[in-house]
């Protein structure tokens, strides 16, 4: 479902604003679900996303967008948020991203994440352009909502600590990449990789250097 603003989105502003967010949260039985990812667009490697219905009387000092924060504040705010609020995690594999596209492997991830909640949320903000098909409950897309809600930028750190700490795995599955120092992204090292050692089955065959690389 494509981004459509209505009459009946939720307000916010161009950063977070606890007390507003306090408001809606509170309007929907304090069950204010964000959702959010971390992968799209590394050539290896799981989409990770998550979903988070924060306590907004226990919000974490500090909590934004992860791409805003270092390695150890993500770490030290993933602690706190897992253990304050309700959360959910859903991935989508390199595999199955080949199979569907990595549009339709992340929405569908964000929908399982969503029904995976302890908690049955009462209404979603995504990031992003897109509500993911199939949301039974009033589903709401926000462009940049990692760095304007509070609820996705908590999601945001869920998705990218688990993400990384994947990644970091990997490593030890398929060394000579560099996985654990730029997780699956385009980088030079990578490709330098790549060009050595062919793909690994964790990279994503429908990218395009990914193909290139096995010479198709």
């Amino acid at each position: 479902m494509a981004f459509t603003p209505s009459l009946f989105d939720l307000p916010f502003g161009d950063s977070p604003d606890l007390a507003l967010e306090r408001k809606h949260a509170a309007a929907f039985n304090n069950r204010l679900c964000g959702v959010d990812e971390a992968g799209r667009g590394p050539w290896a490697g799981p989409v990770v996303t998550a979903a988070v219905i924060l306590d907004y009387d226990r919000i974490p000092d500090g909590l934004n967008d992860s791409k805003k924060l270092t390695e150890a504040k993500r770490e030290e705010l993933f602690k706190q948020i897992v253990t304050s609020a309700h959360v959910a995690v859903a991935s989508a594999s390199p595999a199955t991203i080949d199979r569907l596209n990595i549009r339709t492997a992340n929405l569908s991830a964000m929908l399982r994440a969503v029904n995976l909640l302890p908690l049955v949320p009462e209404y979603v903000l995504i990031d992003g352009r897109d509500v993911p098909p199939g949301l039974t409950q009033t589903g709401q897309a926000l462009v940049k909502g990692d760095g304007r809600c509070l609820c996705i930028a908590a999601a945001s750190i869920v998705a990218k600590v688990t993400r990384d700490r994947m990644m970091l795995r990997l490593e030890g599955q398929c060394p000579g990449y560099g996985f654990a120092q730029h997780k699956g992204y385009g980088v030079p090292q990578h490709q330098a990789a790549l060009a050595e050692l062919g793909p690994s089955p964790h990279h994503r065959m429908s990218f395009k250097p990914v193909r290139l690389a096995a010479g198709k």
